[in-house]
């Protein structure tokens, strides 16, 4: 996205001169399901991302322009309230998030592009949250710390887009680091950043190009899983309060004689805690190998005991598990759809593609859609 077609656009629509800001996408190596149970993540934030264009306007109003939509919305600061347009939700969320905290805003014109595909599982709304938060700080001098603009894009999605998430995408966006993965601690909010050298080999992200209308219902019904099962536990240990403090003689002692589904799905998340822990340690080695084979058993793990996969996501991952270059694969992200990660090596990469797009084609009736991706920094100025 090239930094003067930004401010060319933007001057067309709104005749002024725009400050540019860039947000990127994220992916998740490793950790899957783990971040409301108080567990840790390791997302790393991408070479695709968001990009807006803002400056002041003279009265109280809000204009905003969608380049991906062709659409403005128009509202005020005085009367922030959610709109119709659900794309502008996200932004009008945090705004509405700082003023909550007290922060002072004028009004705005603010142009919105990018290169995050949409539905794909990379976090494009949290992009567009962190992008504003950072724009808006910018614009308007806000001094608002770094934590604070991704602790207020997860409380926009929250209250003006009504998705209950975790805090991985956002803190993703603002800390990414090129070259590094972040483990973060979920509960703590403590993070470290972990070399992601991936030496001869690159990242492909294979798009299902499938939203199965499973994943709201199944989104919540396993967070309700997750905590009937601390419950059971915390019964006879009270000092348990996520599934982060459990083990799985717990979960055998107190949970699988009442619950065998209940009981399947929190193995899942205490197994998959204990998998990014040893990830870390992989990383750290250089052992890309041995993350590539956690990243399987974690896509193992998804498939059958917690349940949100689905056929193409599995059809993706059982194709590539047999093939010397590709290390590791697994679904990524709240599951039904989107995409699967893959470390293939790099001059393999194009005749996997192709040949995966045609199995696929043939199976499903539907296009896949491939992007090699690379780590970057976090949110920023961009110019």
């Amino acid at each position: 996205m090239n930094a003067q077609q930004l401010k060319n656009t933007f001057k067309k629509l709104f005749n002024a001169e725009p400050l540019l800001v860039r947000s990127p996408g994220r992916i998740n190596i490793i950790g899957e399901h783990t971040d409301y149970n108080g567990g840790f993540v390791m997302p790393a934030a991408i070479d695709k991302a968001i990009y807006v264009a803002i400056s002041k306007r003279e009265d109280d109003e809000i204009h905003l322009f969608s380049e991906s939509y062709q659409q403005f919305d128009i509202s005020s600061v005085k009367n922030l309230k959610k709109s119709e347009n659900s794309w502008a939700n996200y932004i009008l969320g945090v705004a509405d998030q700082l003023k909550e905290r007290g922060y002072k805003l004028g009004g705005f014109n603010f142009y919105i592009d990018g290169d995050v595909p949409l539905g794909a599982g990379l976090s494009s709304s949290a992009a567009v949250e962190c992008a504003t938060g950072f724009a808006l700080d910018q614009l308007f001098s806000l001094s608002v710390p770094k934590m604070d603009i991704a602790l207020i894009a997860q409380k926009a999605e929250q209250t003006f887009a009504g998705v209950n998430c975790g805090i991985m995408d956002q803190f993703a966006s603002v800390f990414g680091k090129k070259d590094q993965a972040i483990m973060l601690d979920c509960r703590s909010m403590k993070h470290i950043y972990i070399p992601l050298k991936l030496d001869g080999y690159k990242l492909l992200l294979l798009n299902t190009n499938v939203k199965h209308a499973l994943a709201d219902s199944a989104y919540n019904k396993r967070r309700a899983q997750c905590e009937q099962g601390v419950a059971w536990v915390k019964e006879h240990y009270p000092n348990v309060n996520t599934l982060r403090d459990v083990d799985l003689g717990m979960l055998d002692a107190y949970v699988k004689p009442k619950d065998e589904e209940v009981y399947k799905k929190c193995s899942f998340v205490v197994k998959e805690i204990g998998r990014l822990l040893t990830a870390s340690e992989q990383l750290e080695n250089g052992n890309l190998q041995g993350l590539g084979k956690l990243m399987f058993e974690t896509h193992e793990g998804l498939s059958k005991d917690y349940e949100v996969s689905c056929k193409e996501l599995d059809f993706l991952v059982d194709a590539v598990k047999p093939l010397d270059d590709v290390l590791g694969a697994r679904m990524m992200g709240g599951g039904f759809g989107g995409c699967t990660i893959n470390i293939v090596k790099e001059d393999k990469i194009a005749g996997l593609i192709e040949e995966l797009a045609a199995k696929y084609q043939l199976e499903f009736g539907l296009k896949l859609d491939a992007y090699t991706v690379q780590t970057d920094n976090g949110t920023s100025l961009y110019n």
